[in-house]
């Protein structure tokens, strides 16, 4: 076994999400609740299959964040994986929807941050073993830091 870690680049101002699957129908099931999930929300989903013909499927309302879902999860090359990139909207709108889909075994990370996956390598294939999200914390939030997380959060229209 080989452990690889496979760089996501993020552009600035979408957010991906990262989880396994296990069905081909993934891509139109995450589709239909990404679609019905806010209006505004412009994404891609792809779903790398682990049997048959072992393509990458891809969907989106938005053709350069479906293609960018595509190149990332066939970068990846992990099969039952799926791949979603957003904009105009947060994963904290889609992502009970989308961890009750039937098919989702599990979520890896939703994040805006700099993302390494880790992966493990076989001659069987590939597969996500996890995910570094971000940097490590430099310290522990002072009071100044919790006014500006309040802040923050009151901003994005989460909290009154």
């Amino acid at each position: 076994m080989e452990l690889k870690t496979v760089k996501i680049d993020i552009p600035e101002g979408l957010n991906i999400v990262i989880g396994q699957s296990h069905f081909i129908k993934t891509v139109e099931d995450l589709y239909e609740i990404l679609i019905g999930s806010a209006p505004s929300l412009k994404f891609g989903v792809a779903f790398s299959e682990a049997s048959g013909p072992c393509l990458t499927r891809y969907e989106g309302n938005d053709e350069s964040l479906a293609k960018l879902a595509a190149d990332t999860s066939f970068k990846l090359s992990c099969g039952h994986t799926f791949v979603i990139f957003m904009k105009d909207g947060f994963p904290i709108n889609v992502l009970n929807a989308v961890k009750a889909c039937q098919e989702v075994c599990q979520i890896f990370c939703a994040t805006a941050n700099p993302l390494d996956v880790v992966v493990a390598e076989t001659d069987q294939g590939r597969g996500i073993l996890g995910v570094i999200d971000g940097s490590r914390p430099a310290g522990i939030e002072k009071d100044e830091d919790k006014k500006a997380r309040r802040e923050m959060l009151r901003k994005f229209g989460y909290k009154l």
